[in-house]
């Protein structure tokens, strides 16, 4: 990395750090508040007044500072900007709509730079918990302005995982479901938090050991794996080949448990099922 880029990062993570505060500032003003709570098309993929206002607040910070060869993908406003060139931000204003409508507090705000594809930068910021995670490539990553680093779990059994599921699980047999299972047994526990940026950064952070997910969407982890990767972490394709940030799955781990971890995922067959009608509702 050239010095002129490193410089730029430094105050590209600046900048990402107000427009996550500021975003995070909204979330705050809405959280018990929301008046307006609908679906984006797919059952359980909500959209909220406060995703919306926040995506503004985003957006109002990083226009403002950025020049025109920037672009921008964000997840209620879709892709925006100079789309062609190197510089490309990807913005999920509140991972976690579902948990935050039902008071749950476990969402963030994620903000993530690729650089011809690469993620490079990233900030999620907890809103409820006032938690603050920032890391750009080779600048290292932080909680709160204090240094992290993922964990020193050494076995798979010792382990502690986080995992989500996909809105189209209920349609697909392309789900974690037998991973879910296999891995309960296999570890000392596997959680379902409903933020994959938060869940990325709990791995940085060393809270958790591992994290594997599909589905997933460039503003769902482009930050997370930034921060994952500076705390000394791995982040790869489920088959620990490099990470195809558009496949939407990844498997991101402390390192040492991640080779167990591709071996599981590798031999798990999916889990098929029977849907159930529920009479009165959905």
């Amino acid at each position: 990395m050239t010095d002129c880029l490193t410089q730029d990062l430094q105050a590209w993570l600046d900048m990402a750090t107000e427009a996550a505060l500021s975003a995070g500032a909204v979330l705050q003003h809405y959280w018990g508040n929301l008046t307006e709570i609908s679906e984006k098309g797919r059952p359980g993929d909500l959209v909220t007044e406060a995703d919306q206002a926040a995506e503004a607040a985003v957006m109002a910070v990083l226009q403002r500072h950025l020049p025109p060869e920037h672009g921008f993908l964000a997840e209620e406003s879709g892709a925006q900007g100079n789309l062609a060139g190197p510089f490309l931000w990807a913005i999920d204003p509140l991972d976690g709509t579902t948990n935050y409508t039902h008071q749950y507090p476990f969402c963030s705000v994620s903000i993530g730079l690729l650089v011809a594809g690469e993620p490079v930068l990233g900030v999620v910021y907890d809103p409820i918990h006032r938690d603050l995670f920032r890391a750009a490539q080779g600048l290292g990553a932080t909680l709160n302005r204090r240094p992290i680093h993922v964990s020193g779990t050494q076995h798979l059994a010792d382990s502690l995982l986080v995992t989500g599921f996909a809105y189209d699980r209920r349609e697909t047999p392309d789900n974690n479901y037998a991973e879910f299972c296999q891995f309960t047994h296999l570890t000392q526990g596997v959680r379902r938090g409903g933020s994959a940026a938060i869940d990325l950064a709990y791995v940085a952070c060393g809270r958790l050991d591992g994290y594997w997910e599909r589905g997933l969407s460039p503003w769902d982890i482009a930050a997370g794996i930034v921060l994952v990767r500076e705390a000394g972490g791995r982040v790869t394709a489920y088959n620990n080949s490099s990470l195809a940030i558009k496949a939407g799955r990844l498997l991101a781990t402390n390192g040492k448990i991640h080779d167990a971890m591709v071996d599981v995922l590798q031999q798990v067959p999916p889990l098929s099922f029977t849907p159930v009608t529920l009479s009165g509702g959905r």
